[in-house]
């Protein structure tokens, strides 16, 4: 957690070219995890719709995501 602690704060950063490196490192380790937890959660015989509700997406949208992985 420390790397995700560190990033967060230096989001908060008054230098705009550290906060903005920092905003696009968690979006990329965000978009690693929910991957990784929609893979989990289709392995363990969750639905699309059941996914889509905790991610507080359309079934749609997370099938368009995540459904090609």
């Amino acid at each position: 957690m420390t790397e995700a602690t560190d990033l967060a704060t230096a989001a908060g950063d008054r230098d705009p070219k550290i906060g903005l490196r920092a905003v696009s490192a968690l979006r990329r380790l965000l978009e690693h995890l929910e991957a990784a937890q929609v893979r989990s959660a289709r392995a363990q015989g969750w639905s699309w719709q059941d996914i889509a509700a905790e991610l507080g997406v359309s079934r749609q949208a997370v099938h368009k995501k995540h459904g090609g992985r």
